[in-house]
This record gives structure tokens, C-alpha cells and sequence, in this order.
């Protein structure tokens, strides 16, 4: 399955103002990073990869459409997969905010 396009525009389109995010494919997705750590992602599988503070998984995954991602059958910490009828604007803003914050409290990566 590819990306949604529609929903990397929509992405990009939140994001035109914030001059340290770039977006790379990644995943089979495309990626957005700033000070090269990722944010989110438009995923391969559907719907958004959504990078969030670990301590707020366990109530964020009681949302509808909310799950822990996994990427070869490892769960990955700080990272939650939210599906795309989960995905009104006003939730897109919402979880694109919440991991720009988590990536950007992060020391930025080099290289």
C-alpha cells in the first residue's frame, strides 16, 4: 500500500510556516523532521505515524483509531499509529503539534 498524497498535502500544508521541518520518504512513507528527528509520518499502511511523549501512550491509545506502532513485529516506544478516519483537521493540527513538541525537545541530530 502507498502513502496517502492527500494527506501529505495536508500535512505540508500545516507546516508552511515552520522553516526547520523538512520532509524525506522514509518507510514507504513520507517522513516530516526538524533538527533531524522525526515528527510524523504519512504511512505506508494509511493513516499517521505520530511520534508523542511516552508517558501519554497509555491514555492516547484509548482514543478510536489510536494503536502503538510496530515495525517488524517490535512495538516502538513514544510512537502511535492513528487511522485515517481519525484524521478531521482539527486532529491532523493536533497530533502534528504533538510531535513536532516531543521531536523538537529532543537534542538535534547531526548528519
Amino acid at each position: 500500500m502507498a502513502y496517502d498524497g492527500e494527506l501529505v498535502q495536508r500535512i505540508r500544508e500545516l507546516l508552511t510556516d515552520d522553516l526547520d521541518v523538512t520532509d524525506k520518504r522514509m518507510f514507504g512513507g513520507i517522513a516530516f523532521l526538524t533538527g533531524g528527528r522525526l515528527a510524523v509520518a504519512a504511512s505506508r499502511y494509511g493513516g499517521l505515524m505520530a511520534r508523542v511523549d511516552p508517558e501519554d501512550s497509555e491514555t492516547l491509545i484509548l482514543r478510536d483509531g489510536v494503536a502503538r506502532m510496530e515495525m517488524g513485529g517490535r512495538e516502538m516506544t513514544g510512537w502511535l499509529r492513528v487511522d485515517q478516519e481519525q484524521l478531521d483537521d482539527e486532529q491532523l493540527v493536533e497530533w502534528v503539534e504533538r510531535g513536532l513538541e516531543v521531536a523538537r525537545s529532543q537534542p538535534p541530530k547531526h548528519g
